[in-house]
């Protein structure tokens, strides 16, 4: 597949990688707020290995988690999109929806407007018939942003993560779903 290498919404560009792009990105990752949902933040060459898997994975399936950049003033502000969920779950195979970005970018509305065109992509670009997201079940800011995109939450679908130790805190998931007709009623309004 030729991979989708750009998506626009009003205010965003959803594009490849840059090299230039890592100084933003190990700054997000290695930020304790940006990363509290997470096992740890990221040092720089982590960030960079986690940039190289993401191009990785357009090369192989021709979508993934795009760089984010403002249109008004072309700031890096960080990643949204597609990944093949890569651990034994219940609910996989599937393709999730994820997004992460620098905290001054918080509360504008741009996590929600680039899932909202990464699900288009995925609907209506790559003829997906669902799509999960999950996060850690205390992450009610990422929760929030999957019910503004429309997703609901299956608690019967919610799960320990399989690569965080038991009795770690952030270890029980809750997953939410968004399937192909769902997606096309949120159009219609």
């Amino acid at each position: 597949m030729t991979p989708i290498l750009e998506l626009e919404s009003a205010r965003l560009v959803m594009r490849q990688w840059q090299d230039d792009d890592l100084k933003e990105f190990a700054a997000l990752c290695a930020d304790p707020q940006v990363m509290r949902y997470f096992p740890a933040p990221l040092s720089r060459l982590e960030s960079a290995a986690l940039i190289g898997r993401i191009r990785g994975h357009f090369a192989e399936y021709g979508y993934g988690l795009w760089a984010l950049e403002r249109k008004d003033t072309g700031a890096f502000i960080g990643m949204t999109g597609l990944l093949n969920v890569n651990f034994d779950a219940d609910f996989a195979p599937a393709v999730e929806i994820g997004w992460r970005l620098a905290r001054r970018h918080w509360g504008l509305g741009f996590a929600s407007e680039a899932a909202w065109t990464s699900l288009r992509c995925a609907f209506a670009q790559l003829g997906l018939q669902e799509v999960v997201s999950f996060t850690s079940r205390d992450n009610l800011a990422s929760q929030k942003v999957m019910q503004a995109i429309g997703m609901r939450a299956d608690p019967a679908g919610d799960f320990e993560h399989p690569r965080l130790a038991p009795g770690d805190p952030l270890r029980p998931h809750v997953l939410y779903r968004i399937d192909r007709a769902q997606w096309q009623a949120t159009l219609r309004g």
